[in-house]
């Protein structure tokens, strides 16, 4: 198993891609941390494997973001592996129409929760000498869509970040990936579309060549090589699970 006795929190891990994540590590050996801001969602994740814990995470909130780490830290002593999956969007609005709440929103979630994150692990991996982050972004930061503006915009920042984050670690034996999916059968896939209807799935699924929305599974197993010793070589990699969108 590739990930026999490592250690893992994945934030939004109790739906969609991070619950397709949390299964596929749990597969590999790894023990995991689901980390949700639905806290009955995670300790029912938590309850199908006596190796999930649970903690109910605001992940663009410090204190939120100590007590998961905390929490992880109790129950292992260690943390090999972080994923920052928890994520959200604004509606498909024209750029100037999206609120300010509806923006901070977005950046609150998707990119402060990597810098909070960041601040509360790293040291510890550091200490280490290992770890490994992965970053759950999107095809939108690579191959943007009308009306997406600020939801692309923000995982444009997730790649850098993962290319920064990356360059800055190495030295110290810790990678930084990001996966960029494109739109899944998850509990988003409405909120990209604006209303889901066969009409526009089919008008989505024309821009994806090999046919098909990506999966929790697809997005499992790419994270689980990421995390794996197989991967140790690999670090700033901004992987395309998308089923050739962004060509």
């Amino acid at each position: 198993m590739r990930l026999s006795q490592k250690t893992a929190i994945v934030t939004g891990g109790a739906q969609g891609f991070g619950a397709g994540i949390v299964d596929k590590f749990l597969t590999e050996g790894a023990k995991v941390l689901v980390a949700d801001i639905n806290g009955d969602a995670a300790a029912t994740k938590a309850a199908e494997n006596a190796n999930v814990i649970a903690a109910q995470t605001d992940v663009s909130h410090r204190a939120s973001v100590q007590a998961m780490i905390d929490t992880a830290l109790t129950a292992w002593g260690h943390i090999d592996i972080l994923v920052n999956n928890a994520g959200i969007t604004h509606l498909p609005t024209p750029l100037e129409d999206v609120t300010e709440d509806d923006f901070d929103r977005v950046f609150a979630v998707n990119c402060k929760s990597i810098y909070l994150t960041a601040q509360a692990i790293v040291p510890h991996m550091k200490s280490r000498g290992s770890g490994a982050i992965l970053h759950v972004s999107s095809t939108a930061g690579l191959s943007p869509r009308p009306n997406l503006n600020w939801y692309n915009a923000s995982k444009g920042w997730v790649n850098t970040a993962t290319k920064t984050m990356a360059v800055e670690l190495a030295p110290q034996g810790i990678r930084v990936n990001a996966l960029n999916p494109v739109a899944g059968e998850t509990p988003l896939l409405k909120s990209f579309m604006g209303e889901d209807t066969p009409e526009i799935r089919a008008k989505f699924i024309s821009t994806i060549p090999l046919g098909r929305f990506s999966q929790p599974e697809d997005m499992g197993n790419a994270a689980a090589f990421l995390c794996s010793d197989e991967a140790s070589m690999i670090t700033g990699t901004l992987m395309e699970v998308d089923g050739g969108r962004c060509i």
